[in-house]
């Protein structure tokens, strides 16, 4: 099919990186096919929400912008995807304005859909998530099924504009009590070491800084037949590849080995930034999360990286209110935090999600106390993070110019308003002299 004019669409995208880097590989591929892109939802033939399904919120989010969506646009027509479209697609096909509901399984197959959507209709059949007849599909149909393993390859760097999103791995193998994710994303599968490369040679040509991503990032390379892992193909990316900065996105705490941590540490080419996802700082509760390590095992990592990147940002994701989680329990986490040095937390309040084995758990914790416990880790996050900014004073860092001018983020995440407004997307550096209400004001040193 040649490029045809299609109706405008917007794309808006919810949740994660590896979420974000999937919405604009869809609007890449719109574009390419000649359909324009909408500046806004109001003024959009169609708008596609991007969705995710990690919490309750998450999927709450995405019905009410379902809703502020039918109001501010009422002939707009709505196809969701993504992970809560994956999970639930009937729950969504309900709601009033919703004329698709594709999956992640499907989500290669949207811009054909789109382009046939602006032809005259005929009658179409869809059936258990597969097209049986018809080039357009009926309205209000569900395209969903088994998540398809496609490559992940077929996403291209997410449209930020000065620090771009490179998905290289998608799914997961993990079957944490609590997490829906890998029955939305499938089966762990990696971009293969040729394509990233080339893929961050081309981005290298208008970007200072990538971030490499996935939904289990660290197990880059381990599938079977793979000889690389994650270290090597840093390695191959520095060496051939002119890209000034690159930063990983999270890693399990367990993938990120000594030879990672010591590669990140010695090349200036990497920005100074672990996060590794915790949940939990209670031996009881992450065995009860069936994580894979104990919490002994987190804090030799942790301290490593601390002691090879005395600067690093270090942060972590950590959960609040999981069933069973006592008062003594939540302490135990808690104190196991304050004594790591965390540069920053996100904090999630646990949402049971059907289909997870921790939504059958009994002692489910009282929302209210949930509340509270997230409330006290964010201040303790807050106070660490008040004190590792404090730090940096009077010091000089690399640093990334955004939009607008006279922002930057440092290597070790911090975010910047700079004295000058600089333009977007250079490496400099810098020296912060003050605090901020969530970074510093710096001064440039050289650019």
């Amino acid at each position: 099919m040649g490029l045809m004019a299609g109706p405008s669409i917007f794309v808006q995208n919810f949740g994660c990186r590896a979420t974000q880097a999937d919405g604009a590989a869809l609007e890449a591929q719109l574009a390419g096919r000649g359909m324009p892109l909408a500046e806004a939802r109001e003024a959009a033939d169609i708008v596609i929400l991007n969705t995710c399904t990690v919490t309750s919120t998450a999927d709450e989010d995405a019905r009410s912008t379902i809703r502020r969506v039918r109001r501010e646009n009422p002939a707009a027509r709505i196809l969701v995807t993504g992970c809560y479209a994956q999970r639930a697609p009937e729950e969504l096909a309900k709601m009033e304005g919703v004329e698709w509901v594709v999956g992640n399984s499907h989500k290669t197959q949207i811009a054909d859909l789109m382009l046939e959507s602006a032809a005259v209709p005929y009658h179409g059949e869809v059936s258990g998530g597969r097209i049986l007849t018809g080039d357009i599909f009926e309205t209000r149909d569900i395209l969903t099924a088994p998540v398809a393993e496609t490559d992940p390859a077929s996403n291209p760097a997410s449209g930020d504009r000065t620090r771009p999103t490179l998905k290289i791995q998608d799914g997961c193998h993990n079957r944490c009590s609590f997490c829906i994710i890998p029955f939305v994303r499938g089966r762990s599968r990696f971009v293969s070491a040729d394509d990233v490369v080339s893929q961050v040679r081309a981005l290298a040509a208008n970007y200072r800084e990538v971030v490499l991503s996935g939904i289990n990032l660290g197990r880059w390379g381990r599938e079977a037949g793979s000889g690389m892992r994650l270290a090597d193909l840093l390695r191959r990316v520095l060496d051939e590849t002119p890209i000034g900065m690159i930063r990983l996105s999270s890693v399990e705490p367990m993938d990120f080995t000594d030879d990672l941590l010591n590669l990140v540490a010695e090349s200036p080419r990497i920005a100074k930034h672990v996060h590794a996802p915790l949940q939990s700082g209670s031996d009881t509760i992450l065995r009860r999360m069936h994580r894979k390590y104990r919490p002994r095992h987190y804090a030799d990592r942790v301290l490593s990286a601390r002691r090879l990147m005395p600067d690093a940002a270090i942060g972590a994701d950590v959960m609040v209110g999981f069933p069973g989680e006592t008062d003594e329990l939540f302490e135990e986490s808690r104190q196991f935090m304050e004594a790591l040095p965390f540069t920053y937390l996100h904090v999630f309040t646990y949402s049971e999600r059907p289909g997870t084995p921790a939504a059958e758990m009994p002692n489910q914790v009282p929302i209210r106390v949930r509340r509270d416990r997230n409330r006290i880790l964010r201040e303790l996050a807050a106070k660490k993070n008040r004190a590792f900014r404090e730090s940096l004073l009077g010091r000089d860092f690399v640093a990334v110019t955004l939009d607008p001018p006279g922002r930057a983020l440092t290597g070790n995440f911090v975010p910047v308003t700079l004295d000058m407004p600089y333009s977007p997307n250079r490496l400099i550096r810098l020296r912060p002299r003050a605090l901020t209400e969530q970074g510093v004001q710096a001064s440039v040193v050289s650019a």
